[in-house]
Parts: C-alpha cells; structure tokens; sequence
C-alpha cells in the first residue's frame, strides 16, 4: 500500500520552505514554479509508489541529458515544444487571429548571427555533394500583399543529419543565411537537399524514446525564422514531401500547410542553364506573416542559443 503525505499541512509547509517560499528574498515567479514542480513530483513519487532505486534511476538520466547536452532534444520528443506552439494557437484562435503559415517547433540547433543577404544567397560550401536545391518564394502578408526587406533566416541540416557548428567538420554557419526580401518580396537561395536524421543512438534521449515504444526519427526540413516591420515574428520549418517520416515526425513538427513539394529536374537544357552536372531539386514555398498586435510580437521569442564566434 502507498502512503500518501503530501496533502498533509506539514507536508504543504516543508515544500513552501524548500521552494523559498517562507522567506523574503529570492524571485517570487520562480518560487511559485518551483513549488509547483516539487508538488506535482512528490504526488507521482506517491501515486505511482516510485521506489529510492527508479528515483536515484531517474536523478542520473538527467546528468546525462545535460552531459550530453540534449535537453533540447528530449522536450522537442516528449511533444513538449510542440505543446507550446498548441498553447500559442489556443490563444491565437481566442483572440480572432486567424490564417498565415502556421508556426512551428525551433528545435535545439539554431545559431544566431548567420550573413545577411540581399534577395538571394548560396547556402551551402560546396563540400557536401548532395542533390543542389533550388528554393524560392515570397514573404506576403494577409492580403497577400509583398513584403519587402522581410528577413528570412533558414538553416537546415547536411546530407549526414548534421548541423554546422554542432558538427565541427562543417564551415562556420554552413546550411545558414539571412536573407533580406526585394521589393516584391521574392527570396531565394541555394543549397542542398537536406536529409533526414535521428537522436544519437548512444544517448538518453534514444534511450527514453526506445524504453517508451517510440523511435526518434525526423524528416528532411528547412527550419525558417521570418522576420518584417509590423509584422508578427514566425518560427517555423517546412517538412519535405515524400519522407517516410513525413507524418511520423517524432518531434511533432509536421503541420499539413507546412509540406513542401520539392520537384527534382533533369533536363538537359536547364542542367547547361544552371551550370550543373546532375539532377538538382527546386522547392516554391511562399510565407505569409500577421500584422503585429503588441510591441513585442515582432520579436523573436528570447531563449538560450549558440552563437558562432
């Protein structure tokens, strides 16, 4: 039989003077999160009769999550960063805001401080000899309207599943580029077809994932940030077409207005056109963006992110 305490008042006492609560100093935002993860653990640590072993289990799995640096990667598979994003939509639709390309998830891999281009840039280093990728489109807004001097910042992984400065065999910010919008509001770029990839095998994050029933696959993406004066900022990626993860993603990212169809071309005359040898692939997508509500909704939401030296 479990024995409960937690409910007791001197229970309710002893977790307010370990969350700080019963004391003057410290952040009083942080005390009230705090005391409401030590409540809500002490009840599953109840409920669920968890023994001092799968406590201690449990207490080590984090040190290795944080030793491997893959606390980013956990959240995006356990659907909590999606689950923002649901809660982001839940107020959207609330407050009347409706249309737009959906958002969606970060991920733990952006790097700030990417070169800035105007209309159009190379993407890739020319190391990676993968299947060259030719996207472009437009950022518009609700009425369908061009937006000029829009900045659309994209990075996307290598044909291994890697990302430059994670991956230390890539160039400084490979597969990374702002790009600044013309006047009617076309971008484009060049690159490489990305690849889809998995967690690390080896790591805690695989290791929940497989004891849970679940695998931890991604399909090939593009992540974007999109950024205009007067308008909403949007994080989001599009999946591409055809993945045999397309619809299996295990950080949940997929939204159906968000599948790019990517069409690859072999013709002769268009391969001598473009300077190339083999087959290359071209994606068209178009962005549009709401008009901001609040001072800050054309910011990019603040969080802990690299930063190429």
């Amino acid at each position: 039989m479990t024995v409960k305490i937690s409910h007791t008042e001197s229970a309710k006492q002893f977790l307010d003077e370990a969350s700080g609560l019963t004391n003057e100093a410290g952040n009083p935002r942080l005390k009230e999160v705090i005391n409401a993860i030590l409540h809500h653990t002490v009840q599953i640590i109840e409920n669920l009769n968890i023994s001092p072993e799968e406590f201690w289990a449990a207490v080590n799995f984090l040190n290795v999550l944080g030793a491997r640096g893959e606390a980013g990667l956990l959240v995006a598979g356990l659907g909590l960063e999606h689950y923002l994003d649901l809660l982001l939509d839940a107020k959207d639709q609330q407050a009347g805001i409706e249309g737009g390309t959906p958002r969606t998830i970060e991920g733990p891999l952006y790097v700030a401080g990417a070169p800035m281009y105007d209309n159009e840039a190379r993407l890739d280093d020319g190391q990676d000899p993968g299947t060259v990728l030719f996207m472009q489109g437009r950022v518009l807004d609700l009425a369908g309207q061009p937006l000029a001097g829009a900045v659309v910042d994209v990075w996307h992984a290598n044909t291994h599943g890697s990302y430059s400065y994670f991956d230390g065999s890539q160039s400084a910010f490979n597969l990374r580029r702002r790009i600044v919008t013309d006047a009617q509001g076309h971008y484009r770029f060049r690159s490489i077809v990305p690849s889809g990839y998995g967690c690390p095998p080896d790591g805690p994050t695989q290791q929940l994932l497989t004891g849970i029933g679940r695998h931890g696959q991604r399909p090939a993406h593009i992540h974007f940030f999109l950024s205009a004066p007067g308008h909403r900022h949007l994080t989001t990626q599009i999946n591409l077409a055809g993945d045999a993860y397309l619809h299996d993603d295990f950080a949940y990212a997929t939204r159906d207005e968000l599948i790019a169809e990517i069409h690859f071309n072999d013709d002769p005359k268009e391969l001598v056109e473009k300077g190339l040898e083999n087959r290359f692939a071209e994606i068209n997508f178009d962005f549009v963006l709401h008009p901001s509500q609040k001072d800050d909704d054309e910011e990019c939401r603040q969080r802990v992110r690299a930063l190429e030296k």
